[in-house]
């Protein structure tokens, strides 16, 4: 008996070939054709060489996504997006998960023009020489998400007027002797333009004793590094560069039998669910990372398609919440 082909199923089925080719790609098919074509490929122990499949097609209908992480709030917020609407689209992602190792995420670059995919997306903590290099070698659309970059495309937070929203408004309420706990600067969104947009709030609005404490992005570091620094800190506020830090702080602060804001106020960044039940409500800013996702799905649809794109910034919110002292 001869191999059964897309044709084959698609008639057996009651649908169109291209209908069955969307199934196999990940695209848009209705739920009840679904598990006709489904039912049809059971009965018939049909099993598809996907490989081959995506090589003879016009289209692969996938797109590669290297992320730092998946276990990240932020991260994970994004890629579901990013997911649901290449899917909309009729597009698979391809998930590469570089556990924050810079090798391995140039390794994951080299390995795209292997593999048939229509597009990529990085979501880098850093651009490196070595990145730019490996992406000017590609030959498909390329988009940076989180971080900007010199050449190319990208979409990214508007870190430093985050940044500056936050030191204005602790400057703003009195506050003279201030710590902001950041994250290294190889990490540029975060660790560079967040930190220079809350210092540049902080001094436009008077302070000038303010002190940096280098942290990372994990709760347990976190608390070692601020139960340090309550020990000899002179500072009435400290200003966290996420709100894992300032979950941290919060939890410092209370061990040592302090009150927040009475004694300490606290800031971050993020807009996490859970900020909203701190107690008291954490003063943060809340970014859209599902806009974030979302917009970073469409541009590389619209670049797959040709069509001339250009970089964006993805606007935050402002949450006041109760964490900050009005000390004048």
């Amino acid at each position: 008996m001869s191999r059964l082909t897309i044709k084959d199923i698609a008639a057996l089925a009651g649908v169109g070939k291209s209908t069955v080719s969307r199934y196999f790609n990940g695209g848009y098919v209705k739920e009840d054709t679904r598990q006709r074509i489904a039912k049809v490929i059971e009965e018939q122990h049909y099993s598809p060489n996907v490989t081959a499949q995506s090589l003879k097609a016009k289209h692969s209908y996938q797109v590669a996504i290297i992320t730092p992480t998946i276990e990240s709030y932020t991260t994970a917020r994004v890629v579901t997006a990013m997911d649901e609407q290449l899917r909309s689209f009729g597009y698979t992602p391809v998930i590469y998960n570089t556990n924050h190792n810079e090798e391995r995420e140039l390794m994951s670059l080299v390995s795209l023009s292997r593999i048939n995919v229509e597009g990529a997306i990085l979501m880098a903590t850093e651009i490196t020489q070595d990145h730019i290099k490996l992406v000017s070698q590609l030959d498909m659309p390329f988009l940076y998400v989180a971080q900007e970059s010199p050449v190319g495309t990208h979409i990214s937070l508007d870190d430093y007027l985050a940044g500056y929203k936050i030191g204005r408004t602790v400057a703003e309420a009195g506050h003279r002797h201030v710590t902001y706990i950041g994250v290294d600067e190889k990490d540029i969104a975060v660790g560079r333009t967040r930190k220079n947009g809350v210092y540049a709030g902080l001094k436009d609005g008077g302070v000038t004793d303010m002190t940096f404490l280098l942290s990372d992005f994990t709760y347990e570091h976190s608390r070692t590094v601020i139960r340090e620094a309550l020990k000899q800190t002179s500072s009435t506020a400290f200003l966290c560069a996420t709100d894992t830090i300032a979950m941290a702080a919060y939890h410092e602060i209370q061990d040592i039998g302090k009150k927040i804001p009475e004694d300490y106020s606290i800031t971050g960044f993020g807009g996490y669910d859970s900020s909203a039940i701190m107690t008291p409500p954490l003063c943060t800013i809340r970014f859209n990372y599902e806009e974030e996702g979302t917009a970073a799905a469409e541009m590389m649809i619209e670049m797959i398609q040709g069509k001339a794109v250009q970089s964006e910034k993805i606007g935050f919110e402002f949450i006041p919440g109760n964490s900050v002292r009005d000390i004048h």
